[in-house]
């Protein structure tokens, strides 16, 4: 009995290194097989690296401000009897917003040129009995007085009226209506914004080692959201005399048309001065870079023979670049690559050092240095 349990023992660990055998090899097969087999080429798109002229910008934020803005106010308390702008309309200078209740002092004006017209007949009469020597010179000089004095008058009246017949100052936009018809104002309540958009400010900060290279007249390029797509030209036309001692920046304006008012006063945007130097930089598309923490890279294609065969292919190598400035769809590269260098453009994450690659470029992107997109 117990010899043939050995036997059926034996027989099974047999077995068991039978099989541990034959996977061993079908492993080995499989390995070898993976190791010797060539992936397929993968398809790339590339470009070439340039080499550019490019003028300088100095970026910055700025914030958009009117060349003249104001919230009209009041000067003078009283009643609103006539509203003779519609919110949102443009008005030239001097042309009438509201009128506020003067009925008392049209009233007291008619009094006052009442009295002016007398004193004017008491001073023509004394200047003449003046003449025949019949009255003193005081009398003369208190009939002037009182001419002078009933003017005065009159014309304060007609300034008061004035004040409540609030006009527009300058040429611009209304805002949103703030009083209504029959409302009584206090001074100083405000009525309606006035602004003035075409042309418009652009205020931005730089530090303070920017300056040497600021001057009236150098040319900005604006872009803001709310006009995607956009790149408006201005000039510089103010810097402040001053730094500002907290931040060592100082303040540069720039103005630029605005003649279909998109920019809008308080707005944020991007300021780009452009510097009138230019310097030859490479430039490649910026689909071509590995973003990654450690380092940004690129993959060069390069031409690799193959010694055994004679062939050549191409390969992608692995480049780490130290970047530049970005313009449009392009950017700049400082070091790391080489004028005439070939470099991928599209699918760079899905890459790796060493592969080779065949290169399509029936659907490369367009890359533009202002680029438009279609659906912006």
């Amino acid at each position: 009995m117990l010899k043939k349990l050995t036997i059926t023992v034996g027989g099974l660990i047999g077995l068991l290194v039978l099989l541990a055998g034959i996977k061993v090899l079908q492993f080995q097969t499989m390995f070898a097989a993976g190791a010797a087999m060539i992936p397929p080429p993968e398809p790339v798109t590339t470009a070439v690296v340039t080499q550019e002229a490019w003028a300088p910008t100095i970026d910055a934020i700025g914030s958009l401000t009117a060349v003249q803005g104001v919230t009209v106010a009041a000067e003078l308390d009283g009643k609103i009897v006539h509203l003779a702008f519609d919110p949102g309309s443009v008005v030239k200078a001097g042309d009438l917003l509201l009128q506020q209740d003067t009925s008392t002092e049209e009233a007291l004006l008619r009094s006052a040129e009442a009295s002016v017209a007398l004193a004017r007949i008491n001073l023509e009469r004394d200047r003449e009995l003046k003449a025949q020597s019949t009255i003193a010179q005081s009398e003369l000089d208190a009939a002037d007085a009182q001419f002078k004095q009933a003017t005065a008058q009159a014309d304060n009246i007609r300034t008061t009226i004035g004040k409540k017949t609030i006009r527009a100052p300058f040429d611009g936009r209304l805002g949103i209506r703030l009083v209504n018809l029959g409302q009584s104002l206090k001074s100083g309540d405000a009525i309606v914004s006035l602004q003035s958009l075409d042309p418009i400010y652009v205020n931005f900060l730089l530090p303070q080692q920017r300056l040497g290279q600021l001057a009236r007249d150098l040319v900005v390029h604006l872009t803001s959201d709310a006009v995607p797509g956009e790149v408006m030209e201005g000039r510089i036309t103010a810097i402040n005399p001053d730094v500002d001692s907290a931040t060592r920046n100082v303040r540069v304006q720039a103005t630029l048309a605005n003649p279909a008012e998109h920019l809008h006063p308080g707005m944020f945007a991007n300021v780009s001065v452009v510097l009138p130097s230019t310097d030859q930089v490479l430039v490649i598309p910026a689909t071509a870079v590995l973003f990654a923490p450690y380092g940004n890279s690129v993959f060069v294609v390069e031409e690799k023979k193959d010694n055994q065969t004679g062939r050549s292919s191409e390969v992608l190598r692995q480049q780490l670049v130290r970047l530049g400035v970005r313009r449009g769809d392009f950017v700049v590269v400082a070091s790391g690559l080489k004028a005439g260098e070939t470099v991928v453009t599209t699918g760079v994450f899905k890459l790796r050092n060493g592969i080779a690659v065949t290169v399509n470029n029936t659907l490369a992107p367009d890359a533009q240095l202002d680029p438009h997109p279609s659906d912006s």
